[in-house]
């Protein structure tokens, strides 16, 4: 992957649309989850640094292409404001007059927020006009959102094609982990794929079989896969019709010389509530009137076995139903091992989607893994190994 970085730009001077991800958790008016607007703040601040002018451009909600004052970036002002520790100007349209006002009174170390780009349906279709009216706004263009990156919107892809632009710190360091993770990692690399149904992952595991040496499928994707290879599986949440699918990924991993790693060993319940009686069984014995809900002490010993070996580790999914205690088990110890591992220095761990990253935090390791990428849809698309528009566009 090539990009220009913030650091090689000249921004003296210059006003410097940035694109963000300000795409909170909101109640009440307030933000409930600050973490997204955290992880922006070094790149504002090395903006200002260098003498530009940060213009913010982002997504809020999905508002069907027209203004929706429930959607409004002004209620993450006081967050924002925050975080930067500055007062942050607010811009009441991200086009026309009002942008155009609001760009026009900005003096060197303001800081700019400009409405919600999907007011405007122009934004998703990647619409011209649209992308040059934001240009017109800024004289640089910096990304520094990857999680919009696989969308080939105005903001994340557009615009980039009319001004010189460049990732920011939040992107640069997201795409070095990435690169660091898959596209030329250290070997051997272990892989961990979990979640509930195959059909979301498909384009994913036939990437991965291709590049990790183990492929750890956890959570209800692994039950379809034990139950195409014959075993019983209960009434587990499974895809049947997916049976003859997993059996070609299996014979793609064989013949790439991936070894799939799938349940040594059950934790089955009746039924999935807090607190459920839980038993272990084996993949061959499992019983028919429970369902599997997390990998057994096997299954975990054999992971961590791999880990212990292992250099680099990427991980996208939970491996139970982690939401659930007694089911969070096997995703936690799993989740333990590999932290000490990366303490230690032994193992680049590379983790990320909305669901990774809530088990990572419940566990109490997210900050103890190299990198936990805050994307959901974008970190998925690149495991899957699909070129993301908003990063082609800043090559």
């Amino acid at each position: 992957m090539a990009w220009r970085s913030l650091e090689q730009m000249d921004l003296r001077g210059k006003r410097v649309l940035t694109r963000v991800d300000l795409n909170v958790p909101v109640e009440g008016g307030r933000v409930t989850d600050a973490t997204r607007i955290e992880r922006i703040v070094p790149t504002v601040r090395a903006i200002l640094a260098g003498g530009g002018m940060p213009i913010l451009l982002a997504h809020f909600g999905r508002p069907k292409g027209r203004p929706e004052p429930s959607m409004s970036l002004r209620q993450v002002l006081p967050a924002l404001e925050q975080a930067l520790g500055q007062p942050v100007a607010f811009g009441e349209n991200c086009v026309g007059p009002q942008a155009e006002a609001a760009v026009a009174a900005m003096k060197p170390g303001d800081v700019l927020v400009l409405e919600n780009t999907r007011f405007h349906a122009e934004e998703e279709k990647n619409d011209p006009a649209f992308a040059a009216a934001l240009a017109r706004l800024g004289d640089v263009y910096c990304n520094d959102a990857f999680s919009a990156a696989h969308r080939a919107h105005a903001s994340t892809e557009g615009i980039a094609r009319l001004l010189p632009s460049c990732a920011g710190l939040l992107m640069a360091e997201e795409l070095s982990a990435l690169d660091r993770a898959l596209g030329n990692p250290e070997r051997p690399v272990v892989a961990i794929v979990g979640g509930s149904k195959v059909s979301t992952k498909l384009d994913l595991l036939g990437n991965l079989v291709e590049k990790v040496n183990h492929l750890v499928i956890g959570g209800g994707m692994a039950n379809t896969f034990l139950f195409a290879q014959g075993y019983p599986v209960g009434h587990s949440l499974h895809e049947p019709d997916l049976a003859e699918t997993a059996r070609g990924i299996l014979a793609k991993a064989e013949a790439a010389g991936c070894e799939i790693v799938l349940p040594r060993d059950l934790v089955v319940a009746k039924e999935l509530v807090e607190g459920a009686t839980e038993s272990f069984a084996s993949p061959h014995e499992c019983p028919d009137d429970v369902m599997i809900l997390d990998v057994g002490p096997q299954t975990v010993s054999y992971v961590d076995t791999l880990l212990r070996q292992a250099r680099t580790l990427i991980w996208n999914g939970p491996v139970g139903a982690f939401e659930t205690k007694p089911f969070d088990a096997g995703t936690h110890a799993i989740a333990l091992k590999a932290a000490d591992l990366t303490r230690a220095g032994g193992l680049v761990s590379v983790a990320g989607g909305g669901d990774t990253v809530a088990a990572l935090n419940d566990a109490g390791v997210a900050d103890d893994f190299t990198y936990v990428s805050s994307a959901g849809g974008a970190f998925l698309e690149w495991m899957e190994g699909k070129a993301l528009p908003g990063v082609a566009a800043l090559g």
